[in-house]
């Protein structure tokens, strides 16, 4: 995985060019992070140590969890690094190890949330056999599915990203590391790696998608002509509610980012765009799954009054 060309480090772009807002940024995205990480961690932390959190619905939470911590510390670390520094550069080893982790996270997360769709799905339309499909042995060969699947698709990425020549000017016209600033450096041919990109990773990232508002569609559906109780049909909406607010938080960002080839991006646009779903959407996700969902607000104060 070594590159052809002299490039031994790239020169990334701070997310403002405006150096006195820089020291103001480097606190808002540091107390972000700090609270992502320990927003995520508490609620692994429940699920792991909460017996009435031991189902597939928490299971599968928890994997989101320790996700949304792993996926903003590969871009949130490096960004405050440079708020402080005045040379912002990224060793080309390092680039592509920030790239290849950011799509791995990111396509497992994409995959993981069409899991818990599914489960969802399993559990409100065939609650009489939901312990029998959706069991331990099964959960697990779901879970490691979904890992390797992504670590691989984002190996393929580094792989073929590490072949590129790159010429010219070494300044990346991002905050990290990610395939469509890096082939704007490329030279040479790119079709094959924009083909990935599109092919590849849109099929990763939207065949979740679909599966996901399929999911949806039949529950709304069941629920409509089969539920009769308005309590079991609230309780299950408002379920399935916050699982679908965290699809939005991590898609639409995302599909505006690689839905438009490189050439008519806009990088400054692009920029605002990854802020949402590399910081923001994972210090949302535990606050959206805390404030909607009774028994992960029981477990997080029991835990607390277990502390005091």
């Amino acid at each position: 995985m070594l590159n052809q060309t002299s490039v031994t480090e790239f020169l990334l772009l701070a997310v403002t060019d405006i150096q006195e807002l820089q020291p103001f940024l480097f606190v808002v995205f540091l107390t972000i992070y700090f609270v992502s990480v320990a927003g995520n961690g508490a609620i692994l932390k429940i699920v792991i140590s909460d017996p009435r959190l031991h189902s597939p619905m928490y299971f599968f939470l928890g994997n989101l969890s320790c996700l949304d911590i792993c996926y903003s510390t590969v871009t949130l670390p490096k960004m405050l690094e440079n708020f402080l520094s005045t040379h912002k550069a990224i060793s080309f080893v390092g680039c592509l190890s920030q790239l290849h982790f950011f799509h791995f996270l990111g396509s497992t997360e994409a995959m993981w949330l069409a899991v818990m769709a599914l489960d969802r799905f399993v559990a409100i339309c065939k609650p009489l056999r939901y312990t029998v499909i959706m069991n331990h042995q099964r959960c697990t060969q779901m879970a490691s599915t979904v890992w390797v699947i992504g670590f691989f698709h984002a190996l393929l990425h580094s792989i073929m990203t590490s072949h590129l020549n790159f010429c010219g000017s070494n300044q990346i016209h991002h905050f990290f590391c990610d395939i469509k600033p890096l082939l704007e450096l490329a030279c040479g041919n790119i079709e094959l790696n924009q083909w990935l990109l599109n092919t590849v990773t849109g099929t990763i990232g939207m065949g979740p998608f679909f599966l996901t508002l399929l999911s949806y569609f039949y529950i709304i559906i069941y629920l409509a002509f089969k539920t009769h109780s308005c309590n079991m049909l609230h309780r299950a909406l408002s379920t399935c509610a916050s699982h679908f607010m965290v699809v939005i938080l991590f898609y639409a960002p995302a599909v505006f980012t690689y839905m438009h080839p490189v050439s008519g991006s806009s990088m400054e646009q692009d920029r605002v765009i990854a802020i949402i779903y590399t910081v923001v959407t994972p210090v949302l996700n535990p606050l959206i799954y805390t404030l909607r969902n009774k028994e992960v607000r029981m477990a997080l104060i029991r835990m607390i009054r277990r502390k005091l």
